[in-house]
C-alpha cells in the first residue's frame, strides 16, 4: 500500500497548537498585557514535557512490572535509557525558568489578578508524575490543599495513579530478589563500617541497624531492609560487569530527584522575586508552600541515604571467588 504524503503542519497539528493561546488580558474591554503570551506558552511547554515524561515513566513501569527481568538485558538497558531521557527533560524544565524570568514583577502584575484561581498547582499531570514515581499521598506537604483546587475528573485520574504500582515500589521488588549477599558477608561489612566511623558519627551505627536489619522499624520507609542491602551492595561493587547497569539505574533515580529539587528551588526563587510574600493565585501561601513541598517531596531519598553507609574502597570485604565469577559476563 502506498504511503500517503505527510505535511509538516498537519502532522504536528500546528493550527491547534499555535491557536491554543487565548490571553485573558487580550479579551474585549481589557488592556492587553504583552507578557501574558509568554506566560501561557511557557506553561503549555511545561505540560507538553510532563506528557512526554509520563510517557517514558509509564513505559518503564510496564517493563519493570513483568514477572522476570534480567539485570543486564536489553529491556533493562531500555529502562535506564528512558529514565536518563527523563533527567534530560527535567534539566530543560529548569532552564525554561530563565525565559520566564525575563518577565519583571510589574509585567506579571499587568495580568496576574485575571488568572485567579488558576495556578500551576492545578497541574494534574505533575501530580500524576509524582505518584507514578513513588510519592504517596500521606507523604505530601499540605494534604488538605492537595486536591482542593482540582476538578473531580482530574482528582480521579490522580487517585488512579496513586493506586497503581510506582517506580519506587517496583525498584524495591527488583532489589529484594538480588541473591548475592550472605549473612557472613553482611556481618563482616557491618563491623568494618562501624569501625570506620568517627567519634561524632557513632549514631550512624544504630541507624545502620534500623535501615538494613530491623523490619519492625521500617513502617514509614518505602525500601525494605533487604532491598537496602542489595542497593548498597550495588553501590559498593558497581565496578563488576553485572552491576554496572543496576548502578546506572539507581544513580539515574537519584538524578531525577536532584533535577526535581533543582526545578522546585528555581521555582521558589522565581516566586519570591515575582510576588514576594503574597499568596499564590490558587490561594496557597506562595513561596512558603513551595518551600515545604521541596523539603518533603524527595521520592528516592532512601537511596540517597545509603551513601551514609559507604566505606573506603580499600577496606571493602573481598568477595568469594564463586561470587566474583557470577558477577562477570561469562
Amino acid at each position: 500500500m502506498e504511503n500517503k504524503a505527510v505535511y509538516y503542519g498537519d502532522y504536528l497539528q500546528l493550527e491547534k497548537i499555535t491557536g491554543a493561546q487565548d490571553p485573558e488580558s487580550f479579551k474585549e474591554g481589557k488592556i492587553p498585557a504583552h507578557d501574558e503570551m509568554l506566560f501561557i506558552i511557557i506553561h503549555q511547554a511545561y505540560e507538553l514535557w510532563f506528557k512526554q515524561i509520563l510517557f517514558e515513566v509509564n513505559s518503564v513501569i510496564a517493563i519493570m512490572d513483568k514477572p522476570t527481568l534480567n539485570d543486564n538485558s536489553p529491556e533493562m538497558q531500555t529502562v535506564v535509557h528512558r529514565l536518563k531521557r527523563v533527567t534530560t527533560i527535567l534539566k530543560v524544565l529548569v532552564q525554561q525558568i530563565d525565559i520566564m524570568e525575563t518577565m519583571t514583577p510589574m509585567d506579571f502584575l499587568d495580568f496576574r489578578d485575571m488568572l485567579r484561581p488558576a495556578s500551576g498547582f492545578q497541574s494534574y499531570q505533575f501530580k500524576i508524575l509524582e505518584a507514578k514515581l513513588g510519592l504517596k499521598f500521606d507523604q505530601r506537604h499540605g494534604q488538605n490543599y492537595y486536591t482542593s483546587q482540582l476538578k473531580e475528573k482530574d482528582i480521579a485520574v490522580i487517585k488512579d495513579a496513586e493506586n497503581g504500582r510506582s517506580v519506587l515500589e517496583l525498584i524495591n521488588a527488583w532489589l529484594e530478589r538480588m541473591p548475592f549477599i550472605t549473612t557472613e558477608f553482611w556481618n563482616n561489612y557491618q563491623q568494618v563500617y562501624v569501625n570506620s566511623l568517627a567519634e561524632a558519627e557513632k549514631n550512624n551505627a544504630e541507624f545502620f541497624t534500623t535501615v538494613f536489619t530491623d523490619t519492625s522499624a521500617n513502617a514509614e520507609r518505602n525500601l525494605t531492609p533487604k532491598a537496602c542491602r542489595a542497593a548498597l551492595f550495588i553501590m559498593l561493587y558497581r565496578g563488576y560487569p553485572m552491576l554496572e547497569l543496576p548502578f546506572q539505574l539507581l544513580d539515574t533515580l537519584l538524578e531525577i530527584d536532584n533535577q526535581l529539587g533543582n526545578w522546585r528551588n528555581r521555582h521558589i526563587n522565581m516566586v519570591r522575586r515575582m510576588i514576594g510574600t503574597r499568596i499564590g493565585t490558587g490561594g496557597s501561601t506562595g513561596a512558603g508552600y513551595l518551600k515545604g513541598a521541596m523539603d518533603k517531596h524527595y521520592i528516592f531519598k532512601e537511596l540517597a541515604q545509603l551513601n551514609s553507609f559507604l566505606i573506603d574502597r580499600r577496606q571493602l570485604p573481598v568477595l568469594p571467588k564463586e561470587l566474583v565469577g557470577s558477577l562477570g559476563y561469562s
